[in-house]
């Protein structure tokens, strides 16, 4: 017994309390590593200074059992908390699943790069949760935003109409032959809902508005067909 507590107990120098050696640990760069401190110290470093503590205390005035029983009752609490936001992170990471989001990570100059796609799945490593967005792994960290896909749908359906309608010639060059163009925008404005023409612009809208006009007095039509809803 008096060997094990050996094997737990850390040397101590002048009085001091001094880092035990078989406590580090190379790295891959050749540098040693001492074991986390302080709020990430595991329990198994936590029990090696409590038992160092226990057997190196002046024993004039040797510490309580009420006041080890509160140190470890501290720590597990620690732990507990740790454990239960690890596992809340899994949660939250696995809920995401098939929905659209956007990480952020840093580029090779120190820059903040924001990936936007699906999350294809999720995995964890130790306490940490990770995201694979288009193959690449993000940490749960790296979550900037959920987006929702009726508001992805509608922001695509408003860009691809602007981009159609900016790819048509000036209202002084339109030509009956761009009448199939301009109906095609007609019914995909027609069709789509409030929600989905909040997002065009204003200005978009008015050109628009110029463009079937213009084309109305090119071709003319049926009062049915001369105006947008």
């Amino acid at each position: 017994m008096a060997d094990s507590m050996n094997s737990l107990a850390a040397p101590v120098m002048n009085g001091q309390l001094i880092q035990n050696t078989t406590t580090q640990s190379s790295s891959g760069t050749g540098t040693n590593d001492t074991k986390k401190t302080g709020s990430e110290m595991d329990k198994d470093s936590f029990l090696q200074l409590l038992v160092a503590q226990m057997k190196y205390q002046d024993p004039m005035e040797p510490t309580s059992n009420t006041e080890y029983i509160s140190q470890y009752a501290q720590f597990s609490e620690l732990e507990a908390m740790n454990n239960l936001s690890s596992n809340m992170d899994l949660q939250r990471a696995t809920s995401l699943v098939g929905k659209e989001v956007i990480v952020k990570s840093t580029g090779a100059s120190g820059e903040t790069v924001y990936t936007q796609g699906k999350v294809d799945y999720v995995s964890s490593e130790g306490t940490k949760a990770y995201l694979t967005v288009d193959g690449k792994k993000f940490s749960i960290d790296d979550l900037d935003s959920v987006i929702d896909p009726e508001y992805s749908n509608a922001v695509g359906l408003a860009d691809d109409f602007t981009l159609s309608l900016n790819k048509l010639p000036s209202l002084q060059g339109l030509t009956p032959e761009y009448k199939s163009v301009i109906d095609n925008l007609k019914d995909v404005y027609n069709d789509m809902t409030p929600y989905q023409k909040n997002y065009l612009s204003q200005d978009t809208v008015d050109k628009f508005n110029l463009y079937v006009e213009r084309m109305n007095q090119l071709v003319p039509a049926t009062d049915t067909d001369n105006t947008t809803e």
